[in-house]
């Protein structure tokens, strides 16, 4: 009979290991702090369970590091009660669309930047991207360097920015995408 009992069978899954349940615990606690750095808005999206909801804003109320670290402990133990996967989705795709916005700006300061250093630059936006106002540009990079070297504020690089947007994000078929 003792044979029996040692005998188990082998299909039964074995339960995650401590490591892979910690882990797992610490990406839960990982999507908290995430949480908190939303603002009311973006949260009201996710449609959190009331108590989740109740302990992300008190874990932005805390300042201290002890106090703090223990809510998002807390915050973590209430994130295995719900599934986690649509409100990591969410804020993967929150993320990239902040990426995505990101690049497009740092692509328009650059030609920008170049525009108003670099001699050469205008011709070089002209053959990229053909339905460029040449004179446009140009006045407008003759009136921001005029700015700057006189210490005025910086309407014609601000209005030149603006133009290079609607340009270049027209010419590429993409429309701004709006932060709320």
């Amino acid at each position: 009979m003792a044979d029996l009992e040692l005998d188990a069978p082998d299909d039964l899954p074995e339960p995650p290991s401590k490591t892979k349940r910690k882990q797992e615990m610490h990406a839960l606690q990982d999507i908290g702090e995430e949480l908190v750095s939303l603002n009311k808005d973006r949260l009201a999206q996710l449609n959190l369970p009331d108590n989740l909801l109740d302990a992300i804003i008190e874990a932005k109320r805390l300042t201290r590091h002890e106090p703090r670290r223990r809510q998002m402990q807390y915050l973590g133990k209430l994130m295995r009660t719900v599934d986690a996967e649509p409100i990591q989705a969410q804020l993967d795709e929150w993320n990239n669309v902040t990426r995505v916005q990101a690049a497009k700006f740092h692509l328009l300061e650059r030609w920008r930047e170049r525009l108003l250093t670099e001699e050469h630059a205008l011709s070089e936006l002209v053959v990229e991207y053909a339905r460029a106002d040449i004179q446009q540009i140009r006045t407008l990079i003759r009136n921001a360097q005029k700015e700057a070297a006189t210490g005025k504020p910086p309407k014609s690089s601000r209005a030149l920015f603006k133009l290079l947007r609607e340009m270049i994000l027209e010419e590429k078929g993409t429309e701004p995408e709006q932060d709320e």
